[in-house]
Parts: structure tokens; C-alpha cells; sequence
């Protein structure tokens, strides 16, 4: 909850939020959102971590988040957001793949998802950098949603 202001003034950064859907235009609602999703609670090894420089571990930089699908699974996400004073610098990349490995290698994941607009070319192009590939193009629910993943067996 340390982060909390700043995962809040990351989501109304311009641009930041367009293609994620979510209760962005309702304050209350999103004060809440965020809250939640800090809190979890999340199955042993999973959850948010701050992206942060190594020279700087207090300046907040972004988040990668490794849950349940949508908080609610069955499957598990990956996720990243990163300020725009950061952005194309590899700190989301960089991040994100640590974290697979760990989803792989310490929680014992055998497969992690992420679910990217599909004109969000940023997000796409760091998923592919993390070894991730398109799986799923759109849903069901949402054609404009690209599923995004990763095994153990081809894990980067």
C-alpha cells in the first residue's frame, strides 16, 4: 500500500489506461480498484512488485503483476505498466521476464497469459521481447483483446 499514490497518479498519466479497460472515470471506483488488486489476496508467489532503477529502489517506476486471471483465474496473467518518463527504456521487459521465471521456476507455473489490446503495439512488443506469443486472437467476449502466452516448455 506504500505505492498506492503512485500506482494511482500511473493510471491518469495520458495514454497510460486507454486500452485497459476498467473503473478509470470513476474515482471512488478506481481508488477501490487499485486497493483491491494491491491487497489480494494471491496464491503463495503471486501478486504486484514495483519496477524501480537498482541506483534508486524508492523511485517508483511502474509495476509488473503476475495473478490470477483477472484476479479470479483459473489461468494466471502477467501484467505491466510502466510512467511515461520510463517508457522504451526496457524496464518493463526487463521486469516482466524476470518475473516469468519466476512464475516458472519458483511457483511452478506451466503457463502464464497476458491479455493486450491488440492496438497496444508497446505491450504487445513486450510480451514478444519476454517470449511470449499470440495464442489467442480476441475473444469471445472482446475481438480487440489478443491472448498473449508462455509455457514452461518454451519459456525464455
Amino acid at each position: 500500500m506504500a505505492d498506492f499514490d503512485a500506482c494511482l497518479a500511473l493510471d491518469r498519466e495520458p495514454n497510460t489506461v486507454r486500452h485497459i479497460d476498467g473503473p478509470w472515470d470513476n474515482p471512488r471506483a478506481h481508488k477501490a480498484f487499485i486497493r483491491a488488486r494491491i491487497r489480494g489476496p494471491y496464491p503463495p508467489g503471486l501478486g504486484y512488485w514495483v519496477i524501480a532503477r537498482k541506483a534508486n529502489p524508492g523511485e517508483f517506476l511502474g509495476w509488473v503483476c503476475l495473478i490470477p486471471e483477472n484476479a479470479l483465474g483459473p489461468r494466471t496473467e502477467i501484467g505491466w505498466r510502466v510512467v511515461g518518463r520510463a517508457r522504451g527504456q526496457g524496464f518493463a521487459p526487463e521486469a516482466a521476464a524476470n518475473l516469468l521465471s519466476h512464475g516458472f521456476q519458483s511457483v511452478g507455473l506451466k503457463s502464464v497469459i497476458a491479455e493486450i489490446n491488440r492496438d497496444n503495439s508497446p505491450s504487445r512488443r513486450v510480451a514478444e521481447k519476454i517470449g511470449m506469443r499470440l495464442w489467442q486472437d480476441g475473444s469471445a467476449e472482446d475481438a480487440q483483446l489478443l491472448i498473449y502466452g508462455a509455457r514452461i516448455d518454451c519459456a525464455i
